[in-house]
């Protein structure tokens, strides 16, 4: 098996930054059909599982590399460190595109977090045991929890998990004022505290690797990551009674939710793809999207900045899209839908260029 090239990791990157264009680029925020909306505050939606899903599978990458020692170690740490910088680099450089109001600037985003889970789980992995990675993602995901249900919000009173004046929210505005997410600017779905707790999603997706990649009788490997993943969604359900599942606070339960998905999902695609070798001409353009899936998810907020800004016939690209769509169907909620679907076929097309041409830009 060629680890450097599993298509079952090409296929599930693929699927998830195809389906991170589609809920970031409706026709219309006003219409769009549930399923494609965020969970509005606790709870889960197939869309909450999308940026999870991600830095599941940045761990299941990280696990492929052979941890390093001596020299060799050090030279992978200079790697990894360039790699998170260049990352969370272009996540600001997307936040700012095109006008870069600095007074306003906001630092978080979805880049950003993947840098910085990258940047510890991929140091954890060369300079940590399996063991002690276990302990600590153990100590973030209960630490993350008693100090957002039990300790006091400094200036707001008892613990919460409200919005606004939960401890995650506090702690953001400590460092982030003015510059957070502007449809909420008290608070960010991708802050500095909630990034914690991101880190372990980004350590289930090594240890799935490793589970996976280390074994000699793959069917043994997949059914433990089947018995984790599911005993893992079983305690998430428990632990949510007392510490909701939530995607925006990135909560202890929804980690262990999420990864339980993750790990059942990439289980049928690792076993469909790469041991039974199944192909088809349905997963070959999620090859292609997960072939470059950075430079994919950078496109996309490029071009959607540029559709909301450049004009035409009195209005911008996007809305006359979006009016000539709604006149065609009728149906202003299709319409949004179909304008999504299109938005991430365009999208492919540079993709698939890239890919035909055998160019894979790697961050």
């Amino acid at each position: 098996m060629n680890k450097d090239r599993l298509l079952s990791l090409d296929v599930f990157r693929g699927l998830t930054i195809a389906a991170m264009i589609l809920v970031n680029d409706p026709g219309s925020w006003s219409y769009v059909y549930s399923p494609l909306l965020h969970a509005k505050w606790h709870g889960c939606t197939p869309t909450d599982l999308i940026f999870p899903f991600f830095l599941f599978m940045v761990g299941i990458a990280v696990s492929l590399g052979k941890p390093k020692t001596g020299e060799d170690r050090k030279l992978i740490t200079r790697k990894i460190l360039k790699r998170s910088l260049y990352l969370f680099l272009i996540g600001l450089f997307l936040n700012g595109f095109p006008y870069f109001e600095l007074s306003t600037f906001r630092i978080p985003g979805v880049l950003q977090r993947i840098a910085l889970v990258f940047l510890a789980i991929a140091l954890m992995h060369h300079y940590v045991k399996d063991s002690v990675q276990i302990i600590v993602g153990g100590i973030l995901l209960v630490g993350y929890w008693i100090i957002m249900d039990f300790v006091s919000v400094p200036g707001i009173g008892a613990a919460n998990l409200e919005p606004e004046t939960n401890f995650a929210a506090w702690f953001d505005r400590l460092f982030l004022s003015g510059h957070m997410w502007r449809l909420s600017e008290t608070w960010d779905p991708e802050g500095l505290l909630s990034t914690l707790p991101a880190v372990v999603t980004g350590l289930l997706g090594v240890f799935t690797g490793k589970l996976l990649f280390t074994a000699e009788d793959k069917s043994k490997g997949l059914s433990q990551i089947f018995v984790l993943g599911n005993v893992l969604i079983g305690v998430a359900l428990g632990w949510n009674m007392i510490f909701p599942i939530n995607k925006s606070l990135w909560t202890s339960s929804f980690v262990l939710y999420t990864g339980g998905i993750a790990m059942n999902f990439y289980g049928i695609l690792f076993w469909l793809l790469d041991i039974k070798k199944f192909r088809s001409k349905l997963t070959f353009p999620f090859e292609v999207f997960g072939s470059n899936a950075i430079t994919a998810y950078a496109l996309s907020g490029v071009l959607a900045s540029l559709f909301g800004i450049l004009p035409l016939a009195d209005s911008s690209i996007h809305q006359v899209l979006y009016d000539g769509l709604v006149s065609i169907f009728g149906d202003y909620y299709f319409a949004s839908f179909v304008y999504a679907i299109g938005f991430v076929a365009l999208c492919y097309l540079p993709i698939l260029l890239l890919y035909r041409k055998k160019i894979f830009i790697k961050v």
